[in-house]
């Protein structure tokens, strides 16, 4: 598998929406080599707005475009997109149900050396809490550029978080990609892996570390995190009887709150969840940072044990060899 950055896959698909569709305009915060934008702004300057940094005015500029009757993408570090101007896109975009596009990119803790302040931990926690509002955590580039395309069929805001790094390329360019729809990458028996972002592909490698261990392990894209994709994660939950999340984000509010969310009302299975465990982050290596923060292929295997062991000891349940 190659590694691939998912902005720069969402670069290319924003050019190419601006030669289908007139009324896509982009706005950035001074980032645009960063966030990729600037592949837009090559072909299409008349309809890039390059904001510089203030976000919270690039917010209100892009409802004022959308009310306009514009298709807006704005686009930043998820650190600034999310938390600077939390109330700009509550009242401004997500409360009277805009056409705009938020698009972060830079986010979690492999952001690397940059540290806390730019190491997005609670981005999709403040999104997901606003109504009306999408949040897609892609797994990958070809992902990242299918989740443009559809955003730009979509009517309403939405939220788009990317990474910073090459992440594995682990969909094809013909898998489908459907807002609101997760993926079953891999078919299991004994507990169910649900990941987003780059950490579905570290689910996959669990997954394989599991399988030597004679662990059936079922693996779920949820690459949108609202609207969750409950009919799947239920289906999955109901025949391996234990879950795992795993997230480059804090627990609290991500994908780890939403799945157990939908568990506690529809059957409480045995549920762990990886992920930053109420913490900031830190200037560091990348890949040093990831060990630290207990967000490996190790550490997933390891839930999924924990996972196992107390759907083991859950009263009246089969353990199934």
């Amino acid at each position: 598998m190659k590694n691939v950055a998912q902005r720069a896959y969402f670069g290319k698909a924003l050019a190419e929406l601006g030669d289908r569709n007139k009324d896509i305009v982009v706005l950035d915060a001074d980032l645009g080599g960063s966030t990729k934008t600037s592949d837009f702004a090559k072909v299409h300057p008349e309809r890039f707005f390059q904001c510089g940094i203030a976000e919270q005015n690039m917010m209100g500029t892009a409802a004022g475009l959308a009310v306009s009757g514009k298709k807006v993408f704005a686009s930043t570090f998820a650190v600034f997109a999310t938390g600077r101007c939390w109330d700009q896109i509550r009242q401004s975009i997500a409360y009277p149900d805009l056409d705009v596009k938020i698009v972060a990119t830079h986010c979690g803790i492999s952001v690397g050396g940059d540290g806390a302040s730019h190491q997005a931990l609670e981005d999709v926690s403040l999104m997901r809490s606003l109504p009306n509002m999408t949040v897609i955590c892609p797994a990958d580039a070809n992902e990242a550029y299918k989740a443009t395309m559809a955003m730009a069929e979509h009517s309403g805001p939405c939220y788009m978080r990317m990474g910073r790094a090459d992440f594995p390329m682990i969909t094809g360019e013909d898998d489908e990609f459907t807002i609101g729809k997760a993926t079953v990458l891999k078919k299991g028996k004994d507990v169910t892996l649900v990941g987003s972002g780059q950490m579905v592909s570290v689910c996959l490698e669990a997954a394989e570390i599991l399988k030597d261990d004679g662990v059936s392990a079922e693996v779920i894209n949820m690459s949108t995190v609202k609207p969750l994709d409950a009919d799947t994660l239920l289906e999955s939950a109901e025949r391996t009887r234990c879950v795992v999340t795993a997230e480059e984000h804090s627990i609290i509010g991500g994908l780890g709150s939403a799945v157990a969310e939908c568990l506690s009302e529809n059957g409480n299975q045995p549920l762990v969840r990886v992920g930053v465990r109420d913490s900031f982050g830190e200037s560091g290596d990348p890949d040093e940072l990831m060990i630290k923060y207990g967000l490996t292929k190790e550490d997933i295997v390891f839930a999924a044990r924990k996972a196992i062991d107390r759907k083991r000891k859950k009263k009246g349940f089969l353990w199934r060899k």
